[in-house]
């Protein structure tokens, strides 16, 4: 067990440079204390206050309505809500902090504690939902702000460590590596290109740091994957990479909101029977389902069955990481797509534009929810109470969303786990892709999550 320890110890700091004498304590043992005396000052916590609204029953005449089925009457209250994050100071003299957009969420009081206990009260820069990447900014003097690190050149097994504010218990250092890369299709936000770590993360770490043994910021942790009844870490942690954060941040900074890239094209998955159908040698990418008129993508001459392989010399896995990669990119910047046609590798190159606003009748979105007429829920709908969602006016029968159990007058809540609430709303999360959705209904008193595959 010894040797083992002992092993562990030497691989984790066989990448440090012992040259620096600042890695070593007096005792001459390795140690990760001095890199976390740099880097801990710039993960802050962060506490919220959200005003939420609970139903209860008041019966004036219990019997009475009893004996009549006379349901009791329904009055709303307000309370308020704590709730409990991390954040990471990006920019020291201008004091903005990133975050996770759902620890910020509908917050009406935001409030920073830095390392050295001071706190002070944040402003909201701007969120992007379907990223969930969030900047604040506080006003505060003598902050310390981390380094970055490229997220692209990470490498499975590198030593990473977390640090964030779990569970509201205070600061806390775990250390692991990075078990993989990529990680996508979990249905947790709308774009996902996660880093998985075995360091433990917690409710509470969500925006805090995931750095690597020089420093650095590599990612943004955000979620945890565990089983059924299991609250805590069981080694599956996600970090949104640096460089995806980073480019949020910039257009968060800029336009107060994300401006996402538009092609113009559904795809699915390639599948080793499709390959076969297609004649092609490969069997990763992601096949063209459908190319919009007029499209960036149809000016550029991509055409239905061809098989986008890699984007900017990136190999593109399947539909999910198409989606991801242009969704994340730059309007009117220019990409190079290799495409597989009938076993013919063709680079084309295409702007990506930002999409159109489409008319509230027209418009477009995943074809796993065409066939229903949307309507949106107005003030004046008393019958809805509360309710903030899209109302489903007309749904047929031959659809998918009919063939999962969506009907006529249910409630769509969200999808992605972003909410929804205006007609283009549903272009901006659901967008004109051929991705799974997570469907959140309300039906009556009762809500489902529902899967369109």
């Amino acid at each position: 067990m010894q040797k083992r320890i002992l092993l562990i110890i030497l691989l984790l700091f066989s990448s440090v440079s012992f040259s620096n004498k600042s890695n070593l304590l007096s005792s001459g043992l390795p140690s990760l204390a001095p890199m976390l005396e740099n880097v801990t000052p710039a993960v802050v916590n962060i506490y919220t206050i959200n005003e939420v609204e609970e139903k209860n029953n008041q019966i004036d005449d219990l019997l009475y309505r009893k004996f009549f089925n006379i349901p009791g009457k329904q009055e709303t209250r307000k309370r308020n809500r704590s709730g409990l994050g991390s954040g990471v100071i990006i920019n020291k003299n201008k004091g903005y902090i990133i975050t996770n957009n759902h620890v910020i969420a509908k917050a009406k009081d935001i409030k920073v504690k830095l390392q050295d206990g001071r706190e002070f009260k944040a402003t909201l820069v701007g969120s992007d939902p379907a990223s969930d990447i969030a900047v604040i900014k506080i006003k505060a003097k003598k902050l310390k702000s981390l380094k970055f690190a490229n997220s692209d050149k990470l490498r499975v097994g590198d030593f990473v460590v977390a640090i964030g504010n779990p569970f509201g218990i205070g600061q806390t250092v775990t250390s692991g590596i990075i078990s993989a890369l990529g990680r996508s299709g979990l249905g947790i936000e709308a774009y996902e290109n996660f880093i998985q770590t075995d360091a433990s993360i917690n409710p509470g770490n969500s925006g805090g740091a995931l750095v690597n043994l020089r420093g650095e910021l590599v990612g943004i942790n955000t979620a945890i994957i565990g089983s059924k009844g299991v609250s805590g870490s069981v080694g599956i942690g996600l970090a949104i990479p640096v460089n995806m954060a980073l480019d949020i941040t910039e257009q968060l900074l800029k336009y107060g909101k994300v401006k996402r890239g538009y092609l113009g094209v559904s795809a699915q998955d390639l599948t080793t029977d499709l390959s076969k159908a297609f004649g092609i040698n490969t069997y990763k990418g992601a096949i063209i389902t459908r190319v919009t008129k007029g499209s960036p993508a149809d000016k550029a001459g991509i055409k239905i069955g061809d098989v986008v392989t890699k984007i900017n010399n990136e190999n593109i896995e399947n539909a999910s990481s198409m989606r991801n990669k242009i969704g994340l990119l730059k309007i009117n910047s220019s990409i190079t797509m290799e495409i597989n046609r009938k076993g013919k590798i063709i680079s084309t190159k295409v702007k990506i534009l930002e999409p159109k606003i489409s008319k509230k009748n027209k418009i477009k979105i995943n074809p796993r929810l065409q066939g229903i007429v949307f309507s949106e829920i107005k003030k004046n709908m008393p019958e809805y109470g509360k309710v903030s969602g899209i109302k489903v006016l007309k749904i047929s029968k031959d659809s998918k969303a009919y063939y999962i159990g969506i009907r006529k007058n249910d409630i769509l809540l969200s999808i992605n786990n972003i909410p929804v609430k205006k007609i283009k709303d549903l272009e901006i999360v659901a967008g004109v892709n051929d991705s799974e959705l997570v469907v959140h209904v309300q039906r009556r008193n009762r809500t489902a999550f529902l899967l369109l595959k």
